[in-house]
């Protein structure tokens, strides 16, 4: 996930990967995003999931052309997407997406979930542990945590909806989606699209680093979540679903 940059004055840094991946079903062209190379299979089928155009594991392979930079993923879908077409960034995901009224037709409100303390979401960014971020400084990491703060997964990419679609794909793939018990936790700033995706998921508590936005609360308390900004240094803010949160 990293490769030598050479800096101005010479020196030559561990630099982030950043490539673009095409997804196909079926062998048709259906989404293309800017990545950090691997888990693709997972980031296939987590931006699949989170679109509603999947609702159970499938086959998810690199085509023929390995250089390709492509992922085949086999059909068929639950609806069709029609015209629509997908490009995403590293920066902002999905552009363009209808709001809060495509959330509601692929996230039933969810379920009530654990209640947990305070100072553990404080916790939760400091175990996460991000090698390539070590290494480059450049790249966003999606955790999955269980109730009682143990690790069970993480990802990281250059783009943060990636790291969270590589997260909600293996979790497709090993049978724990819906996330009714777990808390997801992101190491940059609370978008509308992560709140989003964690609804999709059906994840009870989303934690962050940086600030959520306003469109991300509204989102959040719309869907019954619990949503976590400015967590670490002993502290969290809480600013939607404060009934999960214990002193």
């Amino acid at each position: 996930m990293t490769t030598p940059v050479k800096r101005g004055d010479g020196v030559v840094d561990a630099g982030a990967i950043e490539e673009p991946l095409e997804i196909r079903v079926d062998s048709s062209p259906l989404a293309v995003t800017m990545r950090t190379p691997g888990h693709d299979e997972e980031l296939a089928l987590g931006f699949l999931f989170g679109e509603g155009l999947i609702d159970s594991p499938r086959f998810a392979g690199p085509t023929a052309d390995l250089a390709s930079n492509a992922i085949e993923v086999t059909g068929p879908l639950l609806r069709d997407p029609g015209a629509r077409s997908f490009y995403t960034t590293s920066s902002c995901g999905v552009c363009g997406k209808g709001a809060l009224e495509e959330v509601e037709l692929h996230a039933p409100p969810v379920s009530p979930g654990p209640c947990v303390a305070g100072d553990l979401l404080a916790a939760l960014p400091g175990r996460i542990v991000q090698p390539a971020f070590d290494r480059t400084g450049g790249l966003h990491a999606t955790a999955l945590f269980t109730a009682g703060g143990e690790t069970r997964l993480v990802r990281e990419d250059v783009g943060r909806h990636n790291a969270m679609d590589k997260v909600v794909g293996r979790a497709l793939l090993d049978g724990l989606l819906p996330l009714r018990d777990r808390i997801l936790c992101v190491t940059g700033r609370l978008s509308f699209e992560l709140v989003q995706k964690a609804a999709i998921a059906g994840a009870p508590i989303l934690v962050g680093v940086g600030a959520p936005s306003s469109l991300a609360i509204e989102l959040a308390a719309d869907r019954g979540m619990t949503l976590c900004g400015f967590a670490g240094n002993g502290s969290v803010n809480v600013y939607a679903g404060s009934e999960r949160v214990s002193t």
